[in-house]
């Protein structure tokens, strides 16, 4: 139970790697707020744990907007007092060649993927300064290192995802405030289900580990940064990928 009684925020945290997330965290003993721009139903939503349901809270919010993102926190801190980690995942994808890209396909990238980082952080500091503690670790992706065509969007809003985290560290630092970046590669989601089987295989057959990661390896290894194991890492990007970026 290392983050018994700990108040965690995960954005994107109903679907996918940020619900993962959101179960670990609930079930080492935290009180977990998982912020989404839909919130699942009840049924969808559930926990054969009734233990598990009852540390998880949800909040509808837009983190491309930031009336949105300062009416959450301030919720959030007004029932805690306190905010020990961000976890910021809520990220959206909309491929396409830059030639025929889209303003609209690549404003709703950035707007979600970047500047979502930038608010949700912004605001979440409004705590842990005056606390001087606390950990934001923001979820990139390879593509940020590496690019991908057809990605000329997602990749650059992680690849500022990066950035931004590593500016942050050194601003922070000294209140006693990390900041780190995990980039996953191939994750089994549903965004990934969409797929067709041929593509699964050629991502497949360039992971030297030969197999995809699942939300719940990309859960286990935000609850390492987030613990006090991690106490002196900071500004760090660490690819969980199977070696797909070496």
């Amino acid at each position: 139970m290392r983050f018994q009684d700990k108040v965690i925020v995960v954005t994107g945290g109903c679907r996918g790697i940020g619900k993962a997330i959101v179960e670990k965290f609930a079930s080492e003993g935290a009180i977990v707020y998982a912020l989404d721009y839909v919130i699942p139903s009840e049924s969808e939503f559930d926990f054969e744990n009734k233990e598990l349901k009852n540390r998880i809270k949800t909040i509808q919010t837009d983190v491309t907007s930031e009336e949105s993102v300062r009416l959450t926190f301030e919720t959030i801190i007004g029932e805690q007092s306190r905010i020990d980690v961000l976890v910021n995942n809520a990220g959206i994808t909309r491929d396409n060649l830059l030639m025929r890209m889209t303003s609209d396909q690549w404003d709703a990238v950035i707007n979600t993927n970047l500047k979502g980082v930038f608010l949700c952080s912004k605001y979440v500091l409004k705590a842990m300064m005056p606390q001087r503690s606390g950990t934001i670790i923001n979820i990139g992706s390879i593509v940020g290192s590496i690019g991908n065509a057809g990605q000329s969007n997602y990749s650059a809003s992680k690849a500022g995802v990066i950035g931004f985290t590593k500016s942050l560290a050194k601003e922070v630092g000294s209140r006693g405030i990390r900041v780190n970046c995990i980039a996953p590669g191939f994750v089994i989601t549903a965004m990934t289900e969409q797929l067709t089987e041929e593509q699964k295989s050629d991502f497949l057959k360039n992971i030297p580990l030969k197999r995809a990661a699942t939300p719940e390896t990309i859960a286990n290894v935000v609850a390492f940064f987030a613990s006090d194991d991690a106490d002196y890492i900071t500004g760090q990007v660490l690819h969980v990928d199977g070696g797909l970026a070496m």
